[in-house]
């Protein structure tokens, strides 16, 4: 089997095995993801597996910024993971992965995250769990009044278009900064002009904040709401809540800590449901140094990392992080006995936030100390989320 970049010639084929995979696409949608993936083939972010002239697999390698305690790192999104119904069980997806990760190395990526049909090839790879998407189901009324609180009726609001992908990806970035966000992706520009010309959805924007939202049946569906203020958070969630004279419930992707769960006046009967994501470390050093820390942890420690997958990842490393910045510097030699040893696994887990003694209750992690637990908590420490999917 040989695996390639694919090419506009095999697109079809391509829907065809996603078809097989994910069940039927409308011929609009599959328009759209034509619109969506063309440019991509020439960057050689959509790899194939083929069995002399017939596709047997796919993967494709999102662009985005993905945002850890306030700064943007390279991300890629590992989607669109098709394995033909008659190939699968023979290898072909864990070899197509491996496919992947040198890609994403290639593309840039100091990261990469999926969301996974199945745990294991993914673990097995170097993915472990990092985070959640959080969809919460409100009423639609307890929205629609939240425009009338304290701060309410300062924000202002317009409707938005492609035209506006460029201050969008602004106006998320301000808003990630200024809250210290950890795991919400960013979206290129191009990709961003893409969904806010789609026509059956109602884009707002503000200066601190945006909601894209559509009809799905008789209730709303919330892609994504971001607000930066409480005026911006009470406009838009009421905004959504105009649509409740006909729309009984709103069904929304938030942050696990989302301002709306505390301007709600009623929480009796939260109903926040999660979609799991994993991630994994492309790029050690780059990785570290992309990511943002909270101000006032110190760190130095020796830790050893093994990534069968990605060797530039494998060895002794010295670990920094001081002023809200990291670095990670490869020491020769073999690791000190007081090292803490990591897989590629675990020190992905580490660094969206999973605590040093999670990994070592299921033997992710071992070696080091206390101390040096503690001080790697409080710098990894964070509740990473995904608000899109991809």
């Amino acid at each position: 089997m040989e695996i390639r970049e694919l090419s506009p010639g095999d697109l079809d084929a391509v829907l065809d095995n996603r078809k097989r995979a994910f069940g039927p696409i409308s011929a609009r949608d599959a328009e759209i993801w034509r619109e969506m993936v063309t440019p991509m083939l020439p960057e050689g972010r959509y790899l194939g597996v083929f069995d002399g002239s017939r596709l047997t697999a796919t993967a494709r390698v999102n662009p985005y910024t993905q945002w850890w305690h306030g700064r943007p790192v390279s991300m890629g999104g590992v989607a669109s993971v098709t394995v033909a119904p008659e190939d699968r069980g023979r290898g072909v997806g864990g070899r197509l992965m491996r496919a992947v990760i040198d890609r994403c190395a290639e593309l840039g990526h100091a990261v990469s995250a999926l969301y996974p049909a199945t745990t294991p090839i993914y673990r097995g790879l170097g993915w472990e769990h990092a985070g959640a998407q959080f969809i919460a189901t409100s009423p639609a009324e307890a929205l629609r009044t939240l425009r009338g609180g304290h701060g309410g009726g300062d924000a202002k609001l317009r409707r938005m278009g492609p035209e506006d992908a460029g201050e969008l990806r602004s106006v998320l970035s301000r808003v990630y900064a200024a809250t210290r966000a950890c795991g919400p992706l960013v979206q290129d520009e191009r990709t961003w002009r893409l969904w806010l010309a789609d026509e059956d959805d109602f884009c707002y924007l503000a200066d601190d904040g945006y909601v894209i939202y559509r009809w799905s049946g008789r209730d709303i569906q919330v892609d994504n709401l971001v607000a930066g203020s409480e005026a911006t958070a009470r406009a838009l969630w009421s905004l959504v809540g105009t649509a409740s004279s006909i729309a009984e419930s709103v069904r929304a992707c938030v942050e696990p800590y989302d301002p709306v769960l505390w301007l709600l006046r009623e929480r009796s009967h939260d109903e926040v449901t999660q979609t799991r994501w994993m991630l994994r470390v492309i790029d050690l050093p780059a990785a570290v140094e992309a990511r943002g820390y909270p101000p006032g942890v110190s760190v130095d420690a020796v830790i050893e990392v093994e990534d069968p997958q990605r060797p530039a990842n494998a060895g002794v490393w010295r670990l920094c992080v001081e002023a809200g910045t990291g670095s990670a510097e490869r020491l020769d030699g073999t690791a000190p006995a007081a090292a803490a040893r990591f897989t590629i696994g675990s020190m992905s887990a580490l660094f969206a936030g999973i605590p040093a003694a999670t990994l070592r209750r299921t033997g992710r992690l071992a070696g080091g100390s206390p101390e040096t637990d503690s001080a790697l908590d409080a710098a990894f420490n964070c509740s990473a989320y995904m608000i899109d999917y991809f």
